[in-house]
């Protein structure tokens, strides 16, 4: 049965997102790629949204069918080494606010929450969502990593929210999924810090799931998914548990998004000067250099 789903699979007209499915595991891996900037820009947004109608799809398909071979889990993760991913497009933010364009800022960040929105809700069915963070990942891409279900990290790994260094904050539901995990007060603390937290601080801190060596993160999510499969009813249990004591509502995240605007649209030019300073700085270090201090800690010195 996933043999056939596999040939409904298709990367033609992808640009930003490999898409590899693994009927072993009943999974599908959507492998973030980048042509230019490792950010989310419009392109990997749009590849996005096709890749989870694709999944989605399959998915509720073989459950509505009770098929036994369905599609149960969807794997996140980067194939560019050393980044998952960068966070939002600056370059399109700083644009869209010299022109005073609320409407297409707007635009743009409701179509990432409503990707985080169905990956943190599994598409309404018993589906883990799971990202795997090979890299540094900073601000929306840290918030991409937080939506999923599960979240393992290679020890090497670094996260951050730069935002705050140029008078923003992650508003694409970065608070709402940290304070689900761990305290409101810690989650308030690691967004607006600037700190670049490792893997391990986050494990201890309750945010990442699970950290390995470097190289042994695509054995572990598979060591996952075979550890979960055999209790699969009591992990499809917890989550429910999970999900009735603290709801997260697709109204809770489109207010923050409102009020993420609305900052965006009153930042100063020397806000957007340093914003732009980052988006250079991104550029240099993910170019032909490959400078040994990560991009947030140059900005949040300079």
């Amino acid at each position: 049965m996933m043999q056939q789903k596999i040939k409904l699979a298709s990367n033609s007209g992808l640009t930003h997102v490999d898409v590899e499915f693994d009927p072993e595991y009943h999974a599908v891996w959507a492998k973030l790629r980048y042509p230019d900037r490792p950010c989310i820009s419009n392109g990997l947004i749009n590849d996005l949204q096709q890749v989870q109608s694709l999944v989605s799809s399959l998915a509720k398909k073989g459950h509505k069918s009770d098929d036994p071979e369905r599609l149960r889990y969807q794997i996140l993760c980067s194939s560019q080494p050393g980044v998952f991913c960068l966070g939002g497009d600056l370059d399109l933010f700083i644009k869209l606010i010299r022109q005073g364009d609320r409407t297409k800022l707007a635009d743009y960040a409701k179509d990432c929450i409503d990707i985080l929105y169905a990956s943190i809700t599994g598409y309404n069915l018993p589906f883990t969502t799971i990202a795997l963070v090979q890299g540094e990942t900073l601000g929306g891409g840290f918030e991409a990593a937080l939506a999923a279900n599960v979240l393992i990290a290679e020890r090497s790994s670094k996260f951050g929210f730069p935002e705050t260094v140029f008078g923003m904050f992650p508003g694409m539901g970065a608070f709402s999924f940290l304070a689900r995990k761990i305290a409101p007060a810690m989650a308030k603390r690691i967004i607006s810090s600037g700190k670049v937290y490792t893997a391990d601080e986050l494990y201890q801190l309750g945010v990442v799931d699970q950290v390995v060596d470097d190289g042994k993160g695509v054995a572990a999510v598979r060591e996952f998914i075979r550890h979960q499969q055999v209790r699969s009813a009591g992990f499809e249990g917890l989550e429910k548990v999970m999900e009735q004591f603290n709801p997260l509502s697709y109204k809770e995240l489109m207010d923050v998004v409102n009020i993420w605007v609305d900052t965006a649209m009153k930042l100063s030019g020397k806000n957007l000067r340093l914003m732009e300073y980052l988006v250079n700085a991104q550029n240099k270090r993910w170019s032909a250099s490959k400078e040994s201090t990560t991009v947030l800690q140059q900005v949040s010195s300079a």
